[in-house]
């Protein structure tokens, strides 16, 4: 095989062959080839995306490439078939479709949010490239941002505990973004779209070669928006202005018998504000026009080799810069974060246990204009140290029964011993039915200002009641899969989850008990993330598929035997994707959507008209794909399609 992937066979005697072509997230397609003595033939396969993802090979759940079903960790796969059916301009907004994982707007004038998966905000969940920690601290925020789309191969959901594989911060799950290997991405690829708002986005891939054992793929992403738009004529914009370019590199080195060698790096910059729409530039930071504007520059570096021994022991590292200017009117926050990491695993299979063990280490370099980082008058940078040593051991007893036994030992340079244990177990009653049991716990240790994005901005003064503690959880999950395959080629798949989170130390923000406040504190009791999920898949042999899901959850804070209910967080949700392919025009029709209850709201005071709780809320979408001309793809939709606006904002 050369670097762009073509195989050459020779010498081979005449007869009849077979030759199967398998690739992950494809159909595997069988030919039967006729040879003749010294023949030589050029055959062209032309592999499809595969239907049915529940066969997909995983690695976030165990950190090794396992198939799915035979994983005793839980793990979603969505492939980019999934997000095409509606295309969005960063990754943050594709995840809006994915049952139990609500991408959250935390504010409307410059347009930052975070990722809820069952009730937990995003800083529960670790977020990842090629299995390389990415989003952590000041950059949750907008990490999610800038990745090419066009590059993205699938991503992997876990949810529920994972801190003894991924570390402390793991504690509600991790989303994992697995990028395309340059040896099988396509040598060249575009996706551009645009919206009647001129909301652009450009995704361009290119796959190429230097030298003979290197293969690269380059990716630019390229976003724009600069409408200046008020339909509810209050004079603030509805829709914040955004100027983004992320490029993206990948290099994979061909080595000694299949030795894995790669890394890449990634760039990111952006310009976004909002707020009066007479705002300008000239008027940033100061007080005579009030607008928000963010500037962000970011770099990543990761990668991963395999060391030349006997053993398997693989190298992976990974390096992020982030640095963000903003303006809240007059009040600027100015931030920079450093994060360097390095892990070495060892891999190995003695009889029925399969072992990984690992170390690692993190450091954080945390420094802003906040009193976050300053003692007395004197700045004072925020530097964490976090190695950590962990072991994985998961036991085959038969083709039925398999259990996984974790646990991670971490030091915190300022919150010193961390320990995380794990345990999983998985019968398979058969090849169509599959039960998993997991549980674990996590640790959290909390930089209020870079991931609550309220305690900067609005008329509202901040107050931290108390030193805050790291937060402490137990978690739980149970799993079950079953597969239903008719005569007729039809399938139906079926994934139930039942979910359990407890926290101790939890940080809640107070925004009842004075309305000109913000008060932050450790919870007097603790708070429970607890419900149950459900995805269905069901593929019809006419061309029709549903991708159904639905979320049931109560989330809650107790303190003093008092149950209330947090802001901003629903009980129920359901998700779908109905799929239709009309093969003899060539056309693909997909109709997406959510449907949300409502939410608690936070009012400005007693006298606040609106009312305390969210309605009932949906966004519908509706594509048309033509698939007539080879290599090219032409797509058009309506997003949105009940036009839901929200009303209009009471400022103070």
């Amino acid at each position: 095989m050369d670097s762009l992937g073509n195989y050459h066979f020779a010498n081979i005697p005449s007869g009849d062959y077979q030759i199967r072509v398998v690739s992950l997230g494809l159909k595997t397609v069988t030919k039967n080839v006729p040879l003749k003595q010294n023949e030589q033939l050029a055959l062209d396969f032309e592999l499809k995306e595969n239907e049915n993802e529940l066969n997909e090979v995983v690695v976030s759940g165990t950190l090794k490439a396992v198939r799915r079903l035979e994983s005793a960790v839980p793990v979603e796969v969505y492939s980019t078939v999934f997000f095409k059916k509606n295309p969005t301009a960063t990754i943050y907004e594709a995840l809006q479709n994915v049952n139990g994982v609500r991408p959250q707007l935390n504010c409307g004038v410059c347009n930052t949010g975070d990722i809820h998966i069952n009730g937990l905000e995003s800083p529960y969940t670790s977020v990842m490239i090629d299995g390389m920690l990415i989003v952590s601290s000041l950059s949750t925020v907008y990490g999610l941002s800038g990745i090419p789309n066009s590059l993205v191969e699938r991503i992997e959901i876990v949810k529920g505990p994972a801190s003894s594989l991924y570390g402390s911060e793991a504690v509600g799950g991790l989303i994992n973004i697995i990028t395309k290997s340059p040896i099988n991405a396509p040598l060249f690829s575009v996706d551009v779209f645009t919206t009647s708002y001129l909301e652009t986005n450009v995704d361009v891939g290119a796959k190429f070669n230097i030298a003979k054992r290197a293969t690269s793929l380059l990716g630019l992403n390229y976003y724009n928006y600069g409408q200046t738009i008020d339909n509810d004529k209050d004079g603030f914009t509805d829709v914040t202005a955004q100027n983004r370019i992320s490029l993206f590199n990948k290099w994979n080195f061909t080595r000694p018998q299949n030795r894995l060698f790669t890394i890449a790096v990634r760039g990111l910059y952006e310009d976004r504000w909002g707020d009066d729409v007479r705002w300008e530039k000239k008027y940033r930071g100061g007080d005579k026009i009030y607008g928000e504007s963010i500037y962000t520059k970011r770099g990543e570096l990761i990668g991963s080799y395999q060391l030349p021994n006997t053993e398997k022991l693989m190298l992976s590292f990974s390096g992020t810069m982030h640095f963000q200017d903003s303006r809240y009117g007059t009040t600027s926050y100015i931030a920079n974060q450093k994060i360097a990491f390095v892990q070495l695993t060892w891999d190995k299979k003695i009889h029925n246990n399969d072992l990984l063990a690992g170390i690692a280490s993190r450091y954080t370099y945390y420094d802003d204009n906040t009193p976050s980082t300053a003692i007395a008058t004197e700045n004072n940078p925020e530097k964490t140290w976090l190695p950590g040593i962990f072991l994985q051991d998961e036991i085959t007893f038969s083709d039925k029964h398999k259990i996984l036994l974790g646990m991670r030992y971490d030091y915190n340079s300022i919150h010193g011993n961390i320990f995380t244990p794990r345990f999983a177990y998985k019968v398979k009653f058969n090849d169509n039915n599959i039960l998993r049991l997991n549980a674990g716990t996590g640790f959290r240790v909390v930089n209020l200002f870079t991931e609550d994005h309220a305690a900067l901005t609005g008329s509202r003064e901040v107050v931290i009641a108390n030193n805050l503690n790291p937060e402490k959880s137990i978690n739980a999950n149970l799993n079950y899969i079953m597969k239903i395959h008719f005569e007729n080629g039809a399938f139906i798949g079926i994934e139930t989850s039942a979910f359990y989170t407890r926290f101790s130390n939890k940080i809640v923000s107070d925004y009842e008990t004075d309305p000109n406040k913000i008060i932050y504190d450790n919870i007097d009791g603790y708070a429970l993330s607890q419900g149950i999920s459900c995805n269905t898949d069901i593929n019809f042999t006419n061309g029709l598929k549903f991708i159904l899901g639905a979320t049931y959850m109560d989330v809650s804070n107790v303190e003093n035997g008092i149950k209330t209910r947090p802001f901003l967080t629903q009980n129920f949700t359901t998700t779908w994707s109905i799929s239709y392919k009309m093969n003899p025009i060539n056309l693909s029709i997909d109709y997406t959507g959510n449907l949300y209850s409502p939410m608690k709201l936070s009012l400005l005071s007693d006298t606040d008209p609106r009312n305390p709780n969210s309605p009932w809320y949906s966004i519908q979408n509706i594509q048309f794909t033509f698939l007539g001309w080879k290599h090219f793809e032409v797509y058009g939709g309506i997003k949105n399609l009940l036009n839901l606006l929200p009303n209009k904002i009471i400022r103070s």
